[in-house]
């Protein structure tokens, strides 16, 4: 079988349904049991990412491993993020190598060389920043350095790929964080800043394609890939484009970069003093997400793996928006 850790999870689910439409046997492992994957006669398994012998049990008799669990941006305790990104990650190509797994995809980001500043049209070849502006980019990049190193060793073969900002039908994170704060969004620096999305069904099949390639030509061991519309969009069009899907009017009023940057200041500051739960309503890093232009070139990833995103932005907001008129209480 193919393993897919994050099974249940938006990008892992989207894998796995491509990956039984095609013939595969597929193996999910997941913190618990997703009564959504049971229709697909997916062999599920539980436990823990940061469990050594429960990733070894899941990696038993597998060919390929899609590892998409990871704990999710923006802001969480160092330690959580270590244990999941960091930890997780070694256990699993610890577990690859023990049980003799030949093919290792991981999903990174392409947070590991965002440090606040503009990225417009950069390749792979761009270094990894001084330092992190969060915990997650920091725990990420680590762990794709891990993964980069074990495929350089052929042990087992790997390809890094850093899908950026995926979203679509059932995304529990980009579209939801924009709808809950669509009352109080105000638009950050000018409103032109380009950035890269990537539709959910063009990053999962940008996985399975990284697998058949690497079995076709071993020697992409190691590599790394941006993966994304390849349309850079303007960053308040496309959140506006969302919350036209969702029947939402658009975002009114602006701010200026420092100010919301100054504000994600204080509020982290506030956070961690009083440790509240939950995230705070601005962070820096938020701030410098959503004024800053983040697009990247996927020219790479077309040669060597053939990936091209079929669904456009176009297609993909039309499907989302069936998608949120049959489930109105996610809007």
């Amino acid at each position: 079988p193919v393993l897919v850790t994050g099974g249940g999870g938006f990008l892992g689910a989207a894998i796995v349904r491509l990956l039984v439409a095609r013939g595969d046997r597929v193996r999910s492992f997941s913190r618990r049991r997703h009564p959504t994957l049971d229709p697909l006669g997916v062999e599920q398994l539980q436990g823990d990412i940061a469990d050594p012998r429960a990733v070894e049990r899941a990696c038993e008799g597998v060919a390929v491993v899609h590892h998409t669990a990871a704990k999710p941006p923006p802001w969480g305790r160092p330690q959580d993020y270590d244990r999941v990104n960091v930890a997780g990650t070694e256990n699993v190509i610890a577990a690859c190598r023990r049980r003799g797994v030949g093919r290792l995809v991981h999903t990174s980001t392409p947070s590991v060389v965002f440090d606040g500043r503009d990225l417009e049209g950069v390749d792979e070849s761009t270094p990894y920043p001084e330092r992190f502006p969060t915990d997650y980019a920091r725990t990420k990049a680590e762990a794709e350095r891990m993964v980069v190193r074990a495929g350089a060793a052929g042990a087992p073969a790997t390809i890094c790929l850093r899908p950026h900002e995926i979203w679509g039908p059932g995304d529990p994170h980009f579209a939801p964080r924009i709808l809950a704060r669509a009352s109080r969004l105000r638009r950050i620096g000018d409103g032109r800043n380009l950035v890269d999305t990537t539709y959910i069904d063009n990053a999962a099949e940008a996985q399975i394609l990284a697998a058949d390639r690497l079995r076709e030509n071993p020697k992409l061991s190691g590599r790394v890939y941006f993966i994304s519309q390849g349309e850079p969009i303007a960053a308040w069009d496309m959140i506006d484009a969302i919350l036209m899907a969702a029947g939402r009017p658009p975002v009114r009023g602006w701010v200026s970069h420092r100010f919301a940057r100054s504000a994600g200041w204080a509020c982290e500051a506030v956070y961690r003093m009083l440790r509240l739960p939950g995230e705070p309503p601005m962070t820096r890093f938020v701030a410098d997400a959503l004024a800053r232009h983040h697009w990247f070139d996927i020219g790479a990833a077309r040669r060597e793996l053939g990936y091209a995103p079929r669904v456009s932005t176009a297609e993909g907001l039309k499907r989302l928006a069936a998608w949120f008129a049959l489930h109105p209480n996610r809007t």
